[in-house]
């Protein structure tokens, strides 16, 4: 089923509550980044995104697929080159200090990077020597994540043999082994079962309360972000168009959002397509973008 939502003008004006730059661990001014050129059709992925992220804050960054989240996250963590804007993290320059970012970061990508040869246990040591952490904190390190992770009856099993669930709830230990000053997770949900998505959530919460950690989590899902984020940013279409807290942005756009729910038959794309020509046309609305909920 999908859905069609739009946001009105109004309601993007008072939801968008920008925070300044000082004591920001991460700051992204004025981004842009475009694919093609070159005799190709440019495709601008995102276009002019400015935002920042206070030390210690949990940031979700909403919006559907193909919005631009996964370009922006992976130009912060040095993944992806810019076309234009400034990005720092921990006030170095993404372009300039890429390796001293990588050193304090943790990053959780939609696919899954672990080696599947290897143990679930073997996958996260690597991960502590890479870094260069000591023995005895390694293994205390690891033998804590496969207890919260709800790994420790498989980690000495191959990763491959492992469950979906199971592979992700490992990437995301990967990412965390060296107690990262900032962890940037791309959509870390998606694909899990209820039960194992609301183990993570509660892992999440802790690390953020406990560790005072810096977390940057894109998702799809509005639950999530309201679950989850202090703040959160709303892009669509490779642009910010509304930023508060889940508070916020619930009282500014709740009001002002109309949904068409389409039932999925033969006649499906067609409808779906009919409903957001519909929706586009309605006065006062100024975007109208499609969730697909599955």
């Amino acid at each position: 089923m999908s859905q069609v939502a739009t946001l009105r003008p109004d309601s993007k004006r008072k939801a968008a509550i920008l925070r300044s730059s000082k004591d920001s661990v991460i700051d992204v001014r004025h981004l842009v980044k475009v694919y093609g050129g070159r005799g190709q059709e440019e495709i601008k992925a995102v276009n002019d995104v400015s935002f920042s992220v206070g030390a210690g804050e949990f940031f979700g960054f909403l919006g559907p697929n193909g919005a631009g989240k996964t370009t922006v996250i992976r130009i912060i963590t040095t993944l992806l080159a810019k076309t234009s804007g400034s990005v720092h993290v921990a006030g170095l320059d993404v372009e300039r200090a890429g390796l001293d970012i990588r050193r304090i970061i943790g990053y959780t990508g939609q696919s899954i990077g672990v080696d599947g040869e290897l143990t679930g246990r073997e996958n996260l040591w690597l991960i502590g020597r890479l870094y260069h952490m000591p023995n005895s904190l390694v293994e205390e390190r690891v033998e804590e994540l496969l207890e919260v992770l709800q790994l420790k009856d498989a980690a000495d099993r191959r990763a491959y043999t492992y469950s979906g669930g199971m592979r992700r709830r490992l990437d995301l230990g990967a990412g965390l082994v060296h107690h990262p000053r900032i962890l940037f997770l791309d959509e870390p949900t998606t694909g899990l079962d209820p039960q194992t998505r609301v183990a993570v959530w509660e892992y999440l919460r802790r690390l953020h309360r406990e560790e005072n950690m810096t977390i940057f989590l894109t998702t799809q899902y509005m639950e999530e972000a309201d679950q989850l984020c202090q703040r959160i940013a709303i892009i669509d279409l490779g642009k910010i168009v509304a930023e508060g807290s889940p508070t916020q942005l619930k009282a500014a756009i709740g009001a002002d959002i109309i949904t068409v729910r389409i039932t999925r038959d033969e006649a499906f794309e067609q409808s779906r397509n009919r409903a957001l020509e519909i929706a586009r046309t309605v006065p006062g609305v100024s975007r109208a973008s499609i969730f697909d909920e599955g």
